[in-house]
């Protein structure tokens, strides 16, 4: 005599309870993702601009001359500088008017290296103490640059209670640059302003 087969699968009810169950857990997750989401953005161009800000002191050395990194409000040829633009450039000379230049040591503005606002950080906001900093070709700023950098669309920083993680670029008179978090307010803490 043969036994019958088990049947495999869900039941209906078994179904319905475990998308049940998903949908809760996303929708406590969902507003943490979206604070990770926003976060990322900022960091990443905070990330960007240490990058830039390193590059243009690099070259500097390697060229023993002065090179420029500047904020400029677009990539195209009506730029302007600007302290809270979103971009930036890595130039031999003033781009105003030229960041739609390619990279090119014999055509003017003599552009390193660019990067736009759209380059996976769209939602960022940039506010600087200056739109240009020189570095000469001992590596040293002409000056001091604070650029703080955060995310509206996501809310408040956390210094002001908000969710999220805002971030700022030091460039020191000596030419170091240095990415550090505002909200730290522990003097040991290697993340402090």
């Amino acid at each position: 005599m043969r036994q019958p087969m088990a049947v495999r699968g869900f039941t209906v009810v078994e179904l319905l309870v475990t998308i049940t169950v998903l949908g809760i857990v996303l929708m406590l997750g969902l507003p943490n993702l979206s604070a990770w989401l926003q976060n990322t953005q900022i960091r990443s161009g905070a990330e960007a601009m240490v990058s830039g800000l390193q590059l243009a002191r690099t070259e500097a050395l390697r060229r023993n001359r002065q090179v420029r990194f500047n904020i400029v409000d677009t990539l195209d040829a009506s730029c302007n500088l600007l302290a809270t633009g979103s971009s930036w450039v890595v130039s031999m000379v003033d781009p105003t008017g030229k960041c739609n230049e390619d990279p090119s040591d014999a055509i003017d503005p003599f552009i390193v290296q660019k990067r736009g606002s759209q380059e996976g950080t769209q939602n960022i906001a940039i506010g600087a103490s200056a739109s240009t900093v020189f570095f000469n070709g001992l590596g040293s700023a002409s000056g001091v640059l604070q650029v703080a950098i955060t995310n509206p669309s996501g809310g408040a920083c956390q210094s002001a209670a908000g969710p999220m993680r805002c971030l700022q670029v030091n460039v020191s008179s000596s030419g170091s640059v240095r990415m550090c978090d505002p909200a730290v307010t522990d003097a040991t803490d290697p993340r402090k302003c």
